[in-house]
């Protein structure tokens, strides 16, 4: 699994990871009980703080989508996928929210914003 972060986003380093992390195991990327690399091996590879990865591994911990074993690192637990599914439908309903009210105060008439967001997908 490749993980990108983008420095010019909006979401805090640890964020793109968590909802990298959640996404792959919602595709089914990363499947029940396989590994993830090492706090230390994703910082070194992503190029960020241990500090951003351990966050990051934590909050996917608190959301039970991962657990840590003594000694051996980190896996991917069982879940809920129509909960986990959920929760990230309404983390974009309210990103998609926010955007379109930046739209709306910029002065774009929702034909604008449909036109912007087709064209954006094509």
């Amino acid at each position: 699994m490749k993980i990108v972060i983008k420095t010019q986003g909006t979401l805090a380093i640890y964020e793109q990871i968590v909802n990298q992390l959640k996404n792959a195991i919602v595709t089914g990327e990363l499947k029940t009980g396989e590994a993830l690399p090492s706090i230390r091996m994703l910082a070194n590879d992503l190029q960020v703080s241990v500090i951003t990865t351990k966050r990051a591994y934590e909050e996917l911990e608190k959301e039970g989508l991962i657990r840590s074993v003594a000694g051996k690192g980190f896996y991917v637990c069982e879940y809920n996928q129509d909960y986990l599914k959920e929760k990230q439908w309404m983390m974009l309903e309210k990103r998609l929210s926010e955007v379109l009210n930046e739209c709306l105060d910029a002065g774009l008439s929702e034909e604008e914003i449909v036109e912007m967001v087709q064209t954006l997908l094509n």
